[in-house]
């Protein structure tokens, strides 16, 4: 298992389109792929257990992989918040 805490970069938080952006990158990965936010648990394949999140700009979430290919699924997944997930 690996983890790494991250910022959300974007204006609105993750709304319907960057969650969506966040699910089909973690859905390439056969590990299973969490974020922890205020002390809850939110599967990162799926997107209503992102938006149900509730994460706005500028909050810190923890994204967690557990697998075999966990390492590539963090760094991807890592990059891709902080790249703006498409904003």
């Amino acid at each position: 298992m690996v983890s790494q805490k991250v910022t959300i970069k974007n204006p609105t938080g993750l709304h319907l389109r960057p969650a969506g952006i966040l699910c089909k990158e973690a859905m390439q990965f056969k590990s299973l792929i969490t974020f922890t936010f205020r002390g809850n648990t939110a599967n990162a394949k799926s997107v209503l257990s992102v938006l149900g999140a509730c994460v706005k700009s500028g909050d810190v979430i923890e994204v967690i992989c557990d697998g075999e290919d966990e390492e590539i699924a963090l760094k991807t997944l890592v990059d891709a918040i902080e790249g703006g997930l498409g904003e």
